[in-house]
């Protein structure tokens, strides 16, 4: 079997008493959609900042296409191909859809933000952007600024500006979060067609979209990994139903 994109192993954080991180070891597959699932406070968030480079974990060792990434910047993992969405939307609401996009294909590229008044009159830059809008379904919106664009929308210009990055890992961090149930259902079907095309580690509370999305899940309670396996195996786990699912053993 080749070796995973992701490779996590014996991870741990800890914020003063607080363990964020618990020993945690997971993996996710090239093209493979892995869902990581949890009640608040069960680390979650925590994990992905460790994975993008935004926080440093106290021990463990994190691997990305076998290269042991544990220490890199996040500047460095993204141009390596990990790309990160937020919980709160990220974008600049006063520049267009399309400047926002062109500005994420250029932070990838490794030119300077202090350019950013060519980002999007330059077609090298321009192009992928325009690609990245019309796979997640805003191609009729990349002329609108940002601020007037709907959550829904918002949401989905942050994806575009992720894949912009041209990730071989996307890391998705509460996607369909503030959506309703309309926006919820066309974010899923996006997902569902970006499935294949990289590796995802998706964080989500939806549990139907993640049933719906997700090849595999891993359950997190206290930062710890209770259990991994496919939809069929997560659902059916006592420890899991009792922890998380809310239904008794």
């Amino acid at each position: 079997m080749a070796a995973p994109v992701l490779d996590v192993r014996g991870l741990q954080k800890r914020f003063a008493g607080i363990v964020a991180t618990n020993d945690l070891t997971l993996d996710v597959r090239a093209g493979e959609t892995h869902a990581l699932i949890g009640p608040n406070g069960a680390g979650k968030t925590t994990l992905i900042a460790q994975l993008q480079g935004e926080l440093a974990p106290d021990a463990g060792e994190i691997f990305f296409n076998g290269r042991d990434i544990t220490r890199e910047p996040a500047h460095r993992r993204a141009r390596l191909g990990i790309a990160r969405s937020f919980q709160i939307t990220s974008v600049f609401p006063q520049f267009t859809v399309l400047a926002n996009v062109a500005l994420a294909a250029q932070a990838r590229e490794a030119h300077g933000f202090h350019f950013f008044r060519e980002a999007w009159t330059d077609p090298a830059l321009t192009e992928p952007a325009l690609e990245a809008i019309g796979r997640i379904g805003l191609g009729d919106r990349a002329g609108v600024v940002a601020g007037d664009l709907s959550h829904g929308e918002r949401r989905q210009l942050e994806l575009a500006m992720a894949l912009a990055m041209k990730p071989s890992l996307l890391l998705l961090d509460e996607p369909m979060a503030g959506m309703g149930r309309e926006d919820g259902r066309r974010m899923t079907q996006i997902l569902e067609g970006l499935k294949r095309s990289c590796a995802i580690l998706l964080v989500e509370h939806d549990m139907d979209a993640v049933f719906a999305l997700a090849d595999r899940l891993t359950v997190l309670v206290a930062g710890r990994a209770i259990a991994s396996g496919s939809v069929d195996e997560i659902r059916s786990d006592p420890a899991v139903r009792a922890a998380y699912l809310g239904h008794g053993s």
